[in-house]
């Protein structure tokens, strides 16, 4: 799926998407009435034999499109604890470094403040825009560069040392696990997969020889709306930093303001 649709806004995205779901299903149902059922001899026994297989297609297809919508919902939430961990540790070795003696405290806490300041004001931008920013690890190497350049004078300064680099470790981890999330999204096939399905499913409802055309439209209209808002709300976790349910930079503005600005 081109990656420019999920930077469109949701709002628009999901009524649209609705709506060319409910038009296919009526537009479909209308052909199918009055083209192709007439040359069809179907009895009651052709009806439950299209309604039995109508309902394994249906729960085939929802079998799978559950496991999907539970993935990707499980991978967004994954990268926001992602996030939430890369911050906490970058608090955590600001007040490690907070402790240390001059002249190497001010410079690892401007460090710290430039990176935190670098994800919120450079890397979001290009992360939304599914890209990933190549800044980040050159800035965290001159911070491990400086961080163990310091040679502790006390016992106290090689515990807060010690406790310095396990935060700064962590931190590293965090931040490569972020970047390698920036691209994740569902593979091509499984869009495939997720459209080909629909289309079948839905499909599949229209060989039902029912009275009142009405009543026919009413339930293919509802059960194309119903896989529709399926479909978007996969559509809308899919990419864990883009479009308006992205992940946000909020958990570094709150430790930029509230820790690095005292």
């Amino acid at each position: 799926m081109p990656g420019w649709i999920f930077d469109l806004p949701l709002w628009i995205v999901g009524p649209v998407l609705v709506l060319a779901t409910v038009a296919y299903a009526l537009a479909g149902l209308w052909l199918v009435r009055r083209r192709v059922l007439p040359r069809l001899q179907i009895s009651d026994k052709d009806s439950e034999f299209s309604g039995s297989l109508m309902q394994a297609v249906m729960v085939f297809y929802g079998l799978a499109v559950a496991l999907i919508a539970v993935s990707v919902w499980q991978n967004h939430a994954d990268v926001s604890r992602t996030v939430s961990q890369e911050a906490t540790a970058i608090a955590a070795l600001y007040s490690d470094v907070s402790g240390f003696p001059e002249p190497v405290r001010p410079v690892l806490q401007q460090e710290l403040r430039d990176y935190v300041r670098y994800i919120i004001d450079e890397d979001w931008p290009l992360q939304r825009r599914g890209e990933v920013p190549a800044g980040d690890v050159a800035m965290m190497d001159r911070i491990e560069a400086t961080l163990v350049a310091f040679e502790p004078a006390t016992a106290g300064q090689t515990l807060l040392h010690a406790e310095a680099l396990r935060a700064l470790n962590l931190t590293i981890e965090a931040q490569r696990l972020r970047l390698d999330a920036v691209g994740t999204s569902l593979p091509t096939v499984m869009w495939l997969v997720i459209v080909a399905g629909a289309a079948i499913g839905l499909g599949s409802t229209f060989f039902f020889r029912v009275e009142d055309a009405r009543l026919h439209a009413i339930q293919v209209g509802m059960l194309a709306m119903f896989i529709a808002l399926v479909v978007f709300m996969i559509f809308a976790f899919d990419r864990p930093f883009r479009g308006d349910l992205g992940v946000s930079p909020e958990s570094y503005e709150l430790i930029h303001e509230q820790l690095m600005r005292r």
